[in-house]
């Protein structure tokens, strides 16, 4: 009995237990919602009283916290019996609350009263921290003793906000800064008309505090001084300088004024770097047979290149073209404005003067003697026997060579048409021919060769019709060529890279020339294609394909250079070698015949393949029946240019008729610029290559092709090569006809 009375005993006391608890939590809980709970009047006042928006701002990291050493420890409330409860602490806490530090080690703990709840689950304290710290959910604090009054929580926690970074702008530069800030911050600008300048200005500017670069302190910095004197000398490197206007930078006397020329020099600035390295018109502007590869600027590289540099007036020199050709037409240019040494040479009239050469036995040569030949020489740039007053054959053909380059009969003959034009004053057409190759060298690659290979590349100028192979900066060989005709057979302009060569190579026909001469021809002569040597095919839906095999009369001789492009012209050999000799040779359908074409393999073969050690009989030695590919490693770059002016290895200016019209066409477009709008892209109309159905006379002999309705295509015909080279990654397979 006294067991079970014993048992009752416990059992009771844990009834007592649980019921004390259960009692000590619901008080708690009434307190909480005490506190929740207002009066009318209280609600009126906390309505009245403005609440702040919430900072749109990061929350505040351990950098911003700083211990507060001045800080006094709040002594606790005297009057424990207090009613008054508990309001923030008493309300469970985030699940992360940050609290600084000298909150954490200043702040007292409040004893709680020992009970049986206390015994089981006894309090957990966090130790104090420097850094922000995770708090648990206010559970001690409720469910102990009466809370120390505290103040409320707007005053107890205020909101922290983030240190701001201190400006890295003088103070005499802050009024500028400001109104440099205000201008890039307007929806439309009045000084950057491109997207891609102007976000590279605003993220410029930005990242310096929006501080001006071009004035410190009011004054000019030593990088404005550079970029404006490289701005007003734009002339020398056949720019406008009324292009790139130069802000008064003494009348702007206010922040205003100081900001407006801040960010009108930085568009000049831009303005000259693109056109210096692009160009002041796109090619497309003059022409639909040019291709060569977009080289824009980077607005933000220019923006840290030039206004961290040592010198700004360099750097933005360096946008220009770098190659030598460009930097001695610079110099010409100079020359030919008045601006070389020397006096001006002036020819005075005369008797006419020829050079007769001599022809064999039966006629002597004829030279005669002038005292203005020495000023013949020294106006022509003959360094050779200055003093002679000899009128012979180096003479008779330089000025034979002026008088081409003017557009003058190429006589030879020094008559008074030829001194009239010799004592023009600087020739202002030959200055505008200057400017106009200028230009076209901005459309080149910056880098002609490719590194690997010693920077070895193939450059054919097509008015001068000679082709030269470069490395290391040095002329490694030369020979004539033969380009296309004037008008729609005219070669085009681009840079492509020379994939291989196949030497005795299959013709394969181009549309161009099946429907416009040889189908037409047919009709007159139905023997006549195989009188030619010509193949001819007709495809189920009555296209016709033409094809010449490989052979010694073929119209591509024994070799073929392969660059492929999407004008489908090319390199190669012929058979008609004696168009070699004529001192014009724009004879072809567009494709560029070489004059030499053995020795041309063999340099560019050595050159990609050095250990090969190939010899021009080495070449020679595979010429028959069969086409044989001759793949390069790497691929050699190709440059096909139009220099009507260029400076010769003796230092002279040489210039070549525009046989083309892209003078002509250039120099019309200079002369009614409309000023940015020529830097505009003009789509042209892709080539046609397409086969329509014909039908043959009859009589004519078609070839059994075996092909389906509509036969290969043309792309597929191309170079004619029974295993073409693998098609580059993101261009499509192609073979070549020729032009």
């Amino acid at each position: 009995m006294r067991d079970c009375l014993n048992n009752r005993a416990g059992f009771d006391r844990v009834l007592m237990t649980v019921a004390a608890t259960f009692l000590t939590v619901s008080a708690t809980s009434a307190l909480a919602q005490d506190q929740a709970r207002s009066s009318a009047a209280e609600l009126a006042i906390e309505a009245a009283i403005p609440r702040p928006e919430p900072a749109n701002v990061p929350p505040p990291t351990a950098a911003d916290v700083k211990l507060d050493t001045t800080a006094t420890v709040q002594e606790p409330a005297k009057d424990a019996s207090s009613n008054e409860p508990v309001k923030a602490e008493a309300a469970p806490a985030p699940e992360k609350v940050e609290t600084k530090a000298s909150d954490v080690a200043t702040t007292p703990a409040t004893e709680a009263p020992k009970s049986e709840t206390a015994k089981t689950e006894p309090a957990k304290t966090e130790p104090a921290k420097t850094e922000p710290s995770k708090t648990e959910p206010a559970k001690t604090e409720a469910a102990t003793a009466p809370a120390t009054p505290a103040a409320p929580a707007t005053a107890a926690a205020p909101a922290t906000e983030p240190v701001k970074a201190a400006s890295k702008v003088p103070a005499a530069d802050q009024p500028v800064a400001d109104k440099i800030k205000d201008a890039l911050g307007a929806k439309t600008s009045r000084y950057f008309d491109r997207k891609n300048e102007r976000a590279a200005v605003e993220k410029f500017y930005g990242a310096r505090d929006f501080a001006p670069v071009w004035t410190q302190g009011g004054s000019l910095s030593a990088s404005a001084k550079g970029v404006i004197a490289r701005l007003k000398d734009a002339a020398s490197d056949g720019l406008n300088a009324a292009d790139y206007p130069v802000p008064d930078f003494a009348a702007a006397t206010t922040p205003d004024a100081l900001a407006e020329a801040e960010l009108k020099l930085t568009a000049s600035m831009l303005d000259y770097a693109r056109q210096a390295q692009s160009g002041r018109m796109h090619w497309s502007q003059v022409s639909a047979d040019i291709l060569y590869p977009e080289h824009p600027i980077d607005p933000s590289e220019v923006l840290a290149k030039v206004t961290t540099a040592t010198d700004a007036s360099a750097a933005l020199d360096g946008y220009n073209p770098p190659q030598k050709l460009y930097k001695e037409l610079k110099a010409k240019l100079a020359q030919l404005r008045g601006q070389g040494e020397g006096p001006v040479v002036e020819i005075t009239d005369g008797p006419a003067l020829k050079y007769t050469p001599a022809r064999g036995k039966k006629q002597a040569e004829v030279v005669v003697q002038d005292p203005r030949v020495p000023q013949l020489r020294a106006k022509l740039g003959i360094a050779e026997n200055a003093n002679d007053d000899h009128y012979d054959a180096t003479v008779a053909e330089a000025v034979r060579k002026f008088q081409d380059g003017a557009e003058m009969k190429a006589t030879g003959v020094l008559d008074a048409p030829t001194v009239k034009a010799l004592n023009s004053p600087k020739r202002d057409r030959q200055i505008d021919t200057v400017l106009v190759n200028m230009e076209r060298w901005r459309w080149l690659p910056r880098d002609l060769g490719v590194p690997s290979l010693g920077d070895a590349y193939v450059i054919l100028n097509i008015p001068d019709y000679t082709l030269k192979v470069m490395q290391r900066g040095q002329q490694v060989w030369t020979t004539r060529v033969v380009t296309g005709k004037p008008g729609t057979h005219a070669t085009p302009l681009l840079s492509e890279t020379m994939k291989y060569i196949t030497v005795n190579p299959t013709w394969n026909v181009p549309p161009s020339i099946v429907y416009n001469e040889y189908l037409p021809a047919l009709q007159q002569d139905p023997t006549v294609l195989q009188r030619m040597g010509l193949r001819l095919e007709q495809n189920r839906d009555g296209s016709v394909h033409i094809s010449q095999p490989p052979g010694e009369a073929n119209a591509l001789g024994r070799i073929r250079f392969n660059f492929p492009n999407k004008f489908l012209v090319y390199q190669h050999d012929t058979p008609d070698k004696h168009l070699f000799a004529r001192d014009e040779r724009a004879f072809s359908h567009g494709c560029m015949r070489v004059q030499n074409p053995d020795q041309y393999a063999s340099v560019l073969l050595n050159i990609a393949m050095p250990n090969e050690h190939y010899t021009p009989e080495r070449v020679r030695g595979m010429y028959g029946s069969s086409e044989v590919d001759l793949k390069f490693p790497t691929p050699i770059p190709v440059n096909i240019t139009y220099q009507t002016a260029f400076v010769d290895d003796g230092g002279k200016l040489q210039f070549r008729k525009d046989v083309y019209g892209r003078d002509a066409t250039m120099i019309n477009i200079l002369k009614n610029s409309r000023g940015k709008d020529l830097e505009n892209v003009v789509a042209h109309s892709q080539p046609s290559y397409s086969r329509p159905a014909t039908t043959l006379p009859s009589g004519v002999a078609v070839a059994n092709s075996g092909f389906s309705s509509s036969g290969p295509s043309f792309l597929e015909r191309l170079f004619g090569a029974p295993t073409p080279p693998p098609a580059p990654v993101g261009r499509r397979q192609q073979r070549v006809f020729t032009r």
